[in-house]
């Protein structure tokens, strides 16, 4: 594993395993986000170049297979992942576990005004928007799982190595057989 990309739909857990994955590796992390995200909630103009400048790179993980298939973003920056990747991690956990993780990540960021990225603060009136993360894990679950099932099964990623997470437990037992960290 030395160019990892997770998958998952947000609120399953991606960047923290990503986090916990790359430190055990010494590999350097990627978040999606802020690649994707200029000052406010919509795509930077240079996203593809930042994902094609990262993916470039012979070690990496990216927390993210990539924006919502709803966002502008050229699928381009998807593909450039996916053929770069020697590792798939997907989180394919069951809908009430990533909603419960998501709604509970939500609250927390709306409460304590965490700043996301370049600054931005969510608020609950986010969570009215379509495209809001825990709208999307709602309505486009099943979605995900069936892409997912038929990319992680297509004769063209074959020469990855697809780990499918099923359960957090699962996710424990991946970290508890990689190194230790220093």
């Amino acid at each position: 594993m030395e160019r990892v990309l997770f998958a998952g739909l947000g609120g399953s857990g991606k960047t923290t395993l990503a986090r916990a994955v790359a430190a055990r590796l010494d590999l350097p992390l990627t978040i999606l986000d802020d690649l994707y995200y200029g000052p406010g909630p919509a795509m930077r103009d240079d996203f593809v170049d930042a994902i094609d400048a990262v993916t470039s790179g012979s070690r990496w993980v990216i927390d993210s297979q990539g924006a919502p298939l709803s966002s502008p973003a050229p699928p381009i920056h998807r593909e450039l992942m996916w053929d770069r990747a020697d590792t798939v991690i997907w989180l394919d956990y069951p809908k009430w576990v990533v909603l419960a993780r998501g709604f509970k990540r939500h609250v927390m960021r709306v409460l304590t005004r965490q700043p996301l990225w370049h600054g931005y603060v969510e608020r609950f009136r986010d969570w009215f928007d379509p495209g809001h993360p825990l709208r999307r894990a709602w309505s486009s679950h099943r979605l995900r799982r069936v892409q997912l099932t038929e990319r992680t099964t297509d004769p063209r990623w074959q020469p990855l190595t697809v780990v499918r997470l099923r359960h957090p437990g699962e996710a424990a037992a991946l970290l508890a057989a990689l190194p230790q960290p220093d």
